[in-house]
C-alpha cells in the first residue's frame, strides 16, 4: 500500500496552501502544456489517477467528457472534491492505485497528476492503465521529474557566483526517496527518464509527446518566483497512446 501522507494533518494543512489547491488549475503553471497533450475528451469515459481535489476531473467533466472517475487514496482528499462537485457523472473513489485493478476496456482517456512517482512498482501501473483502455485512447501525465527528485538531498545550494544550482547526484540508483515536504519522510520512488519510458513501452503504448516543464516568460513576469524554475525541470509530462 502507497504511503497516505495526504490525511497527514499537518502535511493537509500546508498543502491546501499552495497555489495550485487554492486557485486550481490556473494555481498550476504546467497546466496549459499539459491541457495540449489532451485529445479531444468529449463524449470520452475519463479516469483521473490521484485526483486529489478534483479540479482536473471536473475540467473534464465540463469539457465533454460523458462520465469521469477520480480516484485518491486520501479521504481527506476525496472528501474535498465531493464537496466541490454535485454532477452525477463525476465519481470520486477512495483506492490505491497501486494495488487498484479497473474494468478492461472501461475507460477511453486517463491522466494523472504528480501522483505517480509515489508508486513502488509502475511497471505494474502501466499495465493496469493499458488493460483498462480503450484501443486508441491516451493516458496523459506528470511526475516530478527524476533530476528535481534524485538527489540526496534535494534542495538549492549556492555556487561560486553566488547562483542558485539544484544537485544532481544518485541518479542511476533507483528507488525510495524520502523527503521533508509539509511532513518528515514523505516517501517518493525515483525513477530515471528512461526507465519511465520502457515501462510505458513494455506496457504497450505508444509515446506521443514528452516535456521537461519549464515556464514561460510571460509566466515569469507573472510570478517571479518561477524563475528558479528555469535552473533545473521540476516536472516531466508524458502523452502516450494505448
Amino acid at each position: 500500500m502507497a504511503q497516505n501522507i495526504y490525511d497527514n494533518p499537518v502535511f493537509f494543512s500546508g498543502y491546501s496552501q499552495l497555489p495550485r489547491q487554492i486557485h486550481g488549475l490556473a494555481g498550476a503553471p504546467e497546466w496549459p502544456v499539459l491541457r495540449g497533450m489532451f485529445p479531444d475528451v468529449a463524449g470520452k469515459r475519463a479516469v483521473d489517477l490521484g485526483c486529489g481535489f478534483g479540479w482536473v476531473s471536473r475540467w473534464l467533466r465540463e469539457s465533454g467528457a460523458e462520465t469521469v472517475l477520480g480516484i485518491d487514496l486520501s479521504e481527506t482528499m476525496i472528501a474535498r472534491a465531493r464537496a466541490l462537485s454535485a454532477d452525477p457523472a463525476v465519481e470520486y473513489r477512495i483506492a490505491d492505485i497501486e494495488t487498484i485493478d479497473l474494468q478492461e476496456r472501461a475507460f477511453d482517456f486517463a491522466f494523472s497528476s504528480l501522483t505517480f512517482h509515489y508508486v513502488r512498482d509502475f511497471d505494474r501501473l502501466a499495465r493496469m492503465i493499458h488493460r483498462s483502455l480503450t484501443p486508441g485512447s491516451h493516458l496523459v501525465f506528470s511526475i516530478e521529474h527524476p533530476i528535481f527528485m534524485a538527489a540526496a538531498h534535494p534542495h538549492w545550494i549556492e555556487d561560486e557566483d553566488g547562483r542558485k544550482t539544484w544537485p544532481v547526484n544518485r541518479y542511476a540508483i533507483e528507488g525510495e526517496r524520502r523527503t521533508d515536504w509539509f511532513a518528515k519522510g514523505v516517501l517518493k520512488y525515483h525513477r530515471t527518464i528512461a526507465t519511465t519510458l520502457r515501462a510505458l513501452i513494455r506496457a504497450g503504448f505508444a509515446l506521443e509527446a514528452i516535456d521537461e516543464f519549464a515556464p514561460s516568460r510571460e509566466q515569469v513576469e507573472e510570478t517571479p518566483a518561477l524563475e528558479e524554475e528555469l535552473e533545473r525541470p521540476m516536472m516531466l509530462l508524458v502523452s502516450v497512446r494505448r
